[in-house]
């Protein structure tokens, strides 16, 4: 009988998730002033379920689907580090992390001086919520399980608000079943021009829950997937872009008119030099249209938009264009601005990239093995300059 099971759940996965091989990454985490091994630092793949500590010898070892991946690790009283790894990477099963001890940069100084809002939570806590969580189904949701850990500041010289934390930010998603530990930076939102950006390292793990809850979340989780930046980055790579409802135009800067792009494929934009990884340039924004699924009609209200709008649109600025690896993991994320319906969907509808369709859940590892004491109490704030972006 448990022969049958499992050939079942074998033909139930998809086939490109079957054909995919996998990888080891290993290293070792020192402090960059002794030397010394770090025991107990966090070692996580961003936007994962994947994650470990490192032990008593500072090694640590990892097993990845190929594809690529933001590596991060932490410690308390340490800066968090960003390592990008991919299958095809030399020493990728070799690297050594040097730690650094966390200081406090100017900026941080001044405004904890001057621009702290004492009731900060109570006076902009539904914003933060709308414009980092989302306005969305699955936002309804999302609880912010530790929010008294958020500072707030508010500048009025610059029309500025920006929040941070020195501890890790837990928050329940009850739709998709994750909860998500998100090492969060800063979130920013410029009140002139109304633009939003935050910085984090966010880690992944699966709720646990009834037979009735998983088979609810595995719906959600194939709609949230459906139509998102996580599918279309895999379907351009795959060249299945029209197969799973995808439609893309080119915006003339100067008429803000788009055309059609007939070949999605067509060297000019799609290159295949380092294949597995694909690169995409184009010259100008992207719109892209999702056909498979009509709007959300909370988006379409927010927008002003008419309730019989039947497409998804989204704009999409590559700037100096992106690499696509087999995962679907794109860089340099923080070059890429996406508008529109992208723009709307925040983290209470985002998947990890280890998430693919119709796949079986996965039991939960003990906590101690994937975010380690030393990461909840950190003080450590991650450093910016690694960490992916999201703008609106």
């Amino acid at each position: 009988m448990k022969k049958i099971t499992w050939l079942f759940l074998m033909f139930a996965l998809p086939a490109a998730l079957l054909a995919q091989g996998t990888f080891r990454v290993a290293g070792k985490v020192i402090d960059a002033a002794t030397g010394q091994p770090l025991q107990g630092a966090s070692v996580f793949c961003q936007n994962t379920t994947i994650g470990t500590a490192s032990n008593a010898e500072g090694n640590f070892q990892l097993t990845l689907n190929n594809g690529g991946y933001d590596l991060a690790i932490s410690f308390m009283g340490m800066e968090t580090q960003s390592v990008r790894i991919s299958d095809n990477m030399p020493d990728v099963g070799n690297l050594v992390i040097e730690m650094k001890a966390k200081e406090k940069s100017l900026e941080e100084v001044a405004i904890v001086a001057t621009t702290e809002v004492r009731n900060g939570w109570e006076k902009y806590g539904d914003f933060l919520k709308d414009n980092f969580i989302g306005k969305t189904a699955n936002s309804k949701e999302c609880v912010i399980e530790n929010p008294e850990v958020l500072r707030f500041f508010y500048s009025k010289k610059r029309n500025r608000l920006k929040v941070i934390t020195d501890s890790v930010l837990v928050i329940r998603n009850k739709a998709l079943g994750y909860v998500i530990k998100y090492q969060l930076d800063s979130f920013v939102h410029e009140y002139n021009g109304s633009k939003t950006l935050y910085t984090g390292f966010p880690f992944y793990e699966e709720m646990e829950g009834t037979v009735e809850d998983k088979m609810a979340w595995k719906e959600h989780r194939l709609k949230a997937y459906n139509g998102s930046v996580l599918q279309f980055m895999r379907a351009y790579r795959d060249s299945t872009l029209r197969k799973d409802g995808y439609k893309i135009e080119m915006i003339n800067d100067e008429t803000n008119k788009s055309m059609p792009v007939m070949n999605p494929y067509d060297t000019a934009y799609y290159d295949m030099a380092d294949y597995p990884k694909i690169g995409l340039f184009f010259p100008g924004k992207l719109r892209v249209v999702y056909t498979e699924e009509k709007p959300d009609p909370a988006y379409l209200a927010a927008g002003k938009l008419p309730l019989n709008t039947p497409l998804q649109i989204s704009i999409l600025d590559l700037a100096d264009g992106i690499v696509i690896e087999e995962n679907g993991f794109y860089f340099d994320q923080k070059d890429v601005l996406t508008l529109g319906y992208w723009a709307w969907e925040k983290m209470a509808d985002f998947l990890p990239y280890n998430y693919y369709p119709n796949q079986p859940f996965q039991p939960a590892p003990p906590e101690p093995e994937v975010l380690p004491p030393a990461v909840m109490d950190s003080t450590a704030a991650p450093d910016s300059t690694n960490a992916p972006v999201i703008q609106q």
